[in-house]
């Protein structure tokens, strides 16, 4: 009980130093830890323990928990639906930060979100102690630094855990993992826990909608921003009004769309959001490398960006003239084919053209960022004809969504483990196809070993790196529905005469 009750004090202390409880909070905050940890009594340590990292506090609470069967298992699943049950007794009530919120924002609205960040990890909604395992390094390309993470924050399902919700009740509530409802739900198996989690309500458009953070944070403040109706995604003249709504509240953010067509668009298409933050991304930092005047829309400086996507790039004082012109660019592109570039508008009555749009604050003008997407699919291609082709599929298989789009490769988890092991066989020049689980790099392997002079284990981890980078410039190559070559750029402009 002894070390029980110091962990106790320590995190109590850990709420106090981050504000998230005042003092006159302190002996009910303890008292709602010995419920969740299913105690009887506290007694105050003599000696008050000095502060420990929270990730430590709450590995030994999680252990306690185990061997006095307050929890099921000791597994990652049932360990962070207790740690977050335990930190929900330290979080205040919705109001009470949306009032602190509000009240920050009068003084400038990054002071409110600079709040609102450190309080979504200190709160351990933010994991940052999972985040820091994230493996990030750039690469150089002719279209600038593109940014490469090997995701390793979210966690991966245990067997017990899937095998104990397969047996459990389906729910449908939260409806998913982006609706409101998810505020202070204790979670479930199959569901992640959310009671230290507070989302800050704001109008866009007119329509009730949340913004809160990424709790996995691919980029520096990864932020959300929900419908408060579990409604489903829908790129039009709405959604771009809403992008600069909300960069009219928060303007030293950008904010994007995922698009609303399977292959192309996000992994939730169920739940209408977007995604911003406090980043620079490489595709802002890229210039337009072609200007365009489009028609009626003279006064609108208008451009096609130096990206291996195709996009175009428009910019002017008055956010409603940037949307009246996208709105017609989307129309425009959801009905455009061109055989000859193999541009679909649909098959078999089923739409392939839309967008992925991006919009910021640049030099007091707003700035939109139209991102041409077709999810055309061909048994040659059956993932899609604009997606990662089957030869890069040993280092990306997954959808490029909005975030991959800006030039931030989000990679599996797995190849951390498979370029340590790929290292090793390269060095020592043992057979990769004689390995299950590495012959599928060995055709890449072999493509790049002849660049150099000499591989050995000072440089290894360095090639490594750096022909990931290309892979994933060669994933946004594919992705583009232009290419960036004569014929390609011939075509955009085919497109760009119909605007």
């Amino acid at each position: 009980m002894g070390d029980i009750n110091k962990l106790i004090r320590q995190l109590v202390n850990y709420g106090l130093d981050k504000e998230l409880i005042v003092k006159e909070d302190e002996m009910y905050t303890i008292n709602r830890i010995l419920d969740v940890l299913k105690l009887d009594e506290y007694i105050e340590p003599q000696e008050v323990p000095e502060s420990e990292e929270l990730e430590c506090i709450l590995a030994g609470m999680l252990d306690f928990a185990y061997a006095n069967s307050v929890m099921e298992a000791d597994s990652i699943v049932y360990r962070d639906l207790m740690d977050t049950k335990i930190m929900g007794c330290l979080v205040p009530a919705p109001s009470v930060v949306i009032n602190k919120f509000n009240g920050l924002y009068k003084e400038s609205p990054q002071k409110a979100t600079d709040f609102y960040y450190n309080f979504s990890c200190d709160t351990d909604y933010i994991r940052r102690y999972r985040i820091v395992k994230d493996m990030k390094w750039t690469a150089d390309t002719e279209y600038g630094k593109l940014d490469v993470t090997i995701n390793l924050s979210k966690p991966e399902k245990d067997p017990k855990a899937i095998a104990a919700a397969r047996n459990s009740k389906q729910s449908a509530y939260p409806k998913c993992q982006l609706c409101v409802e998810n505020e202070g739900y204790a979670g479930r198996l199959n569901h992640p826990a959310r009671e230290n989690h507070r989302i800050i309500p704001i109008t866009i458009d007119g329509g009730k909608w949340g913004f809160q953070y990424s709790p996995y944070v691919y980029y520096n403040e990864h932020c959300i921003v929900l419908n408060s109706e579990h409604t489903p995604m829908k790129i039009d003249k709405s959604a771009f009004r809403k992008l600069f709504d909300f960069i009219k509240l928060f303007p030293h953010y950008f904010i994007g769309s995922n698009a609303d067509l399977p292959i192309v668009g996000g992994s939730i298409l169920t739940h209408e959001h977007f995604q911003g933050g406090h980043y620079e991304f490489a595709m802002e930092r890229a210039e337009t490398r072609k200007d365009i005047n489009i028609k009626g829309y003279e006064d609108v400086k208008a451009g096609i960006v130096n990206w291996p996507m195709s996009v175009i790039r428009i910019s002017h004082s008055d956010s409603d003239r940037l949307v009246e012109l996208a709105a017609h660019i989307l129309d425009t592109w959801r009905a455009y084919t061109d055989e000859d570039a193999f541009v679909f508008a649909e098959t078999d009555g089923e739409p392939h053209n839309t967008i992925t749009p991006i919009a910021r604050m640049r030099d007091g003008k707003y700035e939109l960022d139209l991102v041409l997407r077709n999810n055309i699919t061909t048994e040659e291609h059956p993932l899609g004809v604009y997606h990662p082709h089957k030869e890069l599929h040993h280092i990306k298989k997954e959808n490029i969504g909005l975030i991959e789009v800006m030039g931030l490769a989000v990679l599996p988890a797995r190849l951390k483990n498979e370029m340590k092991r790929l290292g090793e066989f390269i060095v020592t020049g043992k057979d990769i196809r004689s390995d299950e689980e590495l012959e599928k790099h060995a055709d890449w392997v072999d493509s790049f070993k002849p660049e150099y002079d000499k591989i050995d284990e000072s440089n290894v981890d360095g090639i490594l790196k750096k022909e990931i980078g290309i892979v994933f410039k060669k994933v946004l190559e594919h992705a583009g529905v232009f290419k960036n070559d004569d014929k390609g750029t011939s075509a955009f402009m085919r497109f760009i005469d119909t605007i």
